[in-house]
């Protein structure tokens, strides 16, 4: 009679898993700094003289420490298509801003070249895209995420987030349309106007906020991985 065996755990399987969640949570970290640290760059390289001697070198190692937490996250869970698909979008986006982040450098230097002024506006537009990508990624991983907390807040505030996105995009493409109109009568000369004065408000909330939302989920995923790593191990 043969006695039944009845292996545990493979070791090397929960050791395979555990590299992949550690790199999920460094992932995470690069893109929580990477996102603030991004935005800063971009806008004293824009404007100021004190990071000129270092050329583009600052500009694009913000925008690679973003490409490098995608990178990091595309190890977890390879056989989800829907979560793939939103990490290669996220990706693309994120190569097209390392591709067009020096053009702000070049417009601090001249800025009269409407040329550089032109792919400066057109990185604006692929950050906001960026980061509407990245929302999706947060949502697609939090629904794989043992978390049912988790994965109601990514869900919902993911969506707005993408909301608050998509309105900002469409008041700058009205915005512009607007602008090409050859006699502006007194309504649209009064959009006009609320919009140039408003704008910074506007920034704020559809732009500033959503990064805040989504910088705070990142974080948030982060410490439910790590919890969930550390707290099943004590």
């Amino acid at each position: 009679m043969t006695a039944n065996h009845n292996p545990g755990p493979d070791p090397r399987g929960e050791a395979a898993l555990l590299r992949s969640l550690g790199r999920l949570a460094r992932g995470l970290s690069a893109l929580f700094w990477g996102l603030p640290v991004a935005l800063v760059v971009s806008a004293e390289t824009a404007r100021a003289d004190w990071l000129k001697p270092l050329g583009l070198l600052p500009v694009l190692a913000a925008n690679a420490l973003l490409l490098y937490g995608l990178w990091l996250l595309g190890g977890f869970n390879k056989t989800e298509r829907p979560w793939l698909r939103a990490l290669d979008r996220a990706k693309f986006t994120g190569l097209i801003n390392f591709g067009l982040c020096p053009f702000v450098y070049w417009h601090n230097k001249m800025p009269g070249q409407l040329y550089f002024t032109t792919m400066v506006v057109v990185l604006q537009l692929t950050a906001l895209i960026f980061l509407y990508h990245l929302n999706q990624v947060i949502e697609r991983l939090g629904a794989m995420l043992p978390d049912e907390t988790l994965r109601h807040e990514t869900r919902q505030f993911t969506a707005l987030n993408r909301s608050l996105l998509v309105t900002l995009l469409l008041l700058a493409g009205a915005y512009v349309g607007l602008l090409q109109v050859p006699q502006p009568g007194a309504t649209i000369s009064l959009i006009l106007v609320w919009i140039e004065h408003g704008g910074f408000w506007l920034l704020v909330f559809f732009a500033l906020l959503p990064l805040a939302m989504t910088m705070a989920l990142l974080w948030k995923t982060k410490e439910v991985i790590l919890d969930s790593v550390f707290g099943a191990r004590r």
